[in-house]
């Protein structure tokens, strides 16, 4: 089995069976989404979110990007604030880091990495 079609049948299995236990689950969460919560995270596969915290789809806002980094040149995650504050109203930012950050360590190894060297630099500066 590819690994996609892997992921495809989990997607299905997992959908099928909040099905089962809610019923309403999926109407509910089409028609809203009032998460009190915007995450701004690493990238690292090591670290989801939504898997960390015990939350459900919708109860929080999710950005990630490599070394969860917060600087005001990045038009994406500056959308994202904007409208996780001005349009859900979400009441809480979390900036999450984690222990052993790849994205950290290739900062600090001022290791020239083609176009990451670029997104590292604003971790180099700090």
């Amino acid at each position: 089995m590819k690994p996609s079609d892997k992921l495809l049948l989990n997607n299905k299995s997992w959908a099928q069976e909040r099905a089962q236990l809610d019923p309403g689950f999926f109407k509910r969460l089409v028609n809203q989404q009032k998460p009190e919560f915007l995450w701004i995270g690493c990238s690292d596969s090591r670290v989801p979110a939504n898997a960390i915290t015990g939350t459900d789809p919708g109860e929080m806002f999710v950005h990630r990007n490599i070394a969860n980094v917060c600087v005001p040149t990045d038009l994406n995650m500056l959308s994202v604030l904007q409208y996780a504050v001005e349009v859900l109203e979400v009441k809480h930012v979390i900036v999450c880091g984690h222990y052993g950050c790849g994205g950290v360590q290739a900062a600090m190894s001022h290791k020239h990495m083609g176009t990451i060297s670029h997104w590292l630099h604003h971790i180099r500066d700090v």
